[in-house]
């Protein structure tokens, strides 16, 4: 196949010891790999050899706490903070994009635009920031509430910060330090500018304490697929990250999000969209069906119960799990997640059991078990019938899992045309071909600091 002048991107969602729940019970598993600096190093030098363009890790800031009887079976309940552990890194690379994630339902917009800031300062323009509203109830409970706020209300407090960020972001001009030694001028005045910032949830003067980066900003990431999250994706990311079962799903939410962004004044390839993707390799169909069975075979049965109760919020306890998934009612959880779960589970006739026992890797997410050449099918067919820009690829086992797609899969991408053989730049908006934001001061019509304040 000609070289294409779209490309692929791809992401690397890292899980301590990989995406399937089993992972760290594998013989070769790096059981602490949530808390080894040194294994996510490795991990690093990996994506970065394979010419990934970010790596990407999940946050909560709260345990996932499902039924009790199952928690000390999960390798998921301690790990590095991401943005810690994300600068340490950006110290042992020099290429491949860091996205954290950094809620906000319990942080303060001015924390977030300063630590990401700082990161992409660290890394010289390779940050992003996945933003996120709180679904762990267990959240709440360390942040001195007794519940989440209502689903409506965190993504209407979300659209609020967002937009505090950003404009923190763009406290500086570029050129603002001058640091002039000979006449004792450290910045230009009038490159400093304050936000003033006064809104239903937050008021932030600004301006920010950290010089503006190499990428402008940090490229800003959403997951969310519920309406509301639709909704604040069009108006703020320029990645998504989402979850889809079928090329159908995945073309309706394509062209719904691209035709919000452009209803929202902005170019539809603005924003990048990354369905997630769990691929279990081998040279053989049989032989990856194997290793599938492998991580499948070690799945408690509370581990999968409980799960699959948190991902839909309902308490399955008590069920028949050879029975079909009752009804979901409304809940503040994950309303997308939920809806994805319901829909496969009565589209495939599933029972409880096989659900959580599908679920156990990909959690909602596109599950390929086969060859490179099948897994590079999948990935062409979704990139060219649009219903992806790029994919967030969810290894089943690490480091396993993620040295197979490099070894493996990115070859036969390369080979179609559909993927770099080299970074196209040094900052993670030049890989992904998101163009940087000018400052939003440079009109002179905002407020500007001055020596009284």
């Amino acid at each position: 196949m000609a070289q294409s002048k779209r490309q692929i991107k791809l992401g690397a969602f890292l899980h301590e010891t990989g995406h399937h729940v089993a992972a760290w019970r594998l013989p070769e598993a790096q059981a602490d790999g949530g808390a080894n600096f040194a294994h996510y190093v490795e991990l690093a030098r990996i994506a970065e050899r394979g010419r990934f363009d970010m790596l990407f890790l999940a946050d909560s800031v709260g345990i996932w706490h499902g039924h009790e009887e199952a928690l000390n079976r999960t390798a998921r309940v301690a790990h590095f903070e991401p943005l810690t552990l994300l600068s340490a890194l950006a110290a042992v690379t020099s290429h491949i994009g860091f996205v954290a994630t950094a809620t906000t339902t319990y942080n303060e917009p001015y924390h977030v635009a300063r630590k990401f800031a700082s990161l992409d300062l660290i890394s010289g323009g390779r940050a992003g920031w996945n933003l996120v509203t709180s679904s762990n109830a267990q959240e709440a409970f360390n942040f001195s509430r007794d519940a989440h706020l209502a689903h409506a209300d965190r993504y209407v407090r979300a659209r609020e910060f967002a937009r505090v960020v950003q404009g923190l972001w763009d406290s500086w001009d570029d050129d603002a330090f001058v640091r002039d030694k000979e006449s004792g001028i450290f910045f230009k005045s009038e490159g400093l500018h304050v936000l003033n910032h006064v809104g239903p949830a937050f008021q932030v003067r600004g301006p920010l304490n950290v010089p503006r980066s190499p990428q402008g900003q940090p490229v800003l990431v959403q997951a969310g697929s519920s309406e509301a999250g639709r909704g604040l994706a069009a108006a703020t990311a320029e990645a998504i990250f989402t979850a889809h079962q079928t090329l159908a799903e995945a073309q309706a939410f394509y062209s719904d999000v691209k035709a919000k962004a452009v209803a929202n004044g902005r170019h539809p390839d603005d924003v990048k969209i990354m369905p997630g993707i769990f691929p279990v390799i081998g040279e053989t169909k049989l032989e990856a069906e194997e290793k599938f069975e492998r991580l499948q075979d070690l799945v408690h049965p509370d581990v999968g119960l409980s799960l699959l109760s948190s991902m839909i919020g309902l308490d399955l306890r008590g069920q028949d799990v050879d029975g079909p998934l009752p009804p979901i009612p409304e809940s503040e959880t994950g309303k997308s997640r939920a809806r994805l779960l319901s829909d496969l589970a009565e589209r495939e006739s599933l029972s409880i059991r096989q659900l959580y026992q599908h679920i156990a890797g990909a959690r909602g997410h596109k599950q390929i078990v086969g060859t490179p050449a099948e897994i590079a099918d999948h990935l062409e067919e979704w990139f060219i019938q649009g219903a992806a820009d790029g994919f967030n690829v969810m290894p089943p086992h690490l480091p396993g899992g993620l040295v197979e797609f490099v070894d493996l899969v990115i070859p036969e991408l390369q080979r179609r045309g559909l993927f770099r053989r080299e970074y196209e730049g040094k900052t993670l908006r030049e890989n992904l071909g998101l163009s940087r934001p000018e400052n939003r001061f440079a009109d002179g019509t905002h407020t500007r600091a001055s020596a009284a304040d």
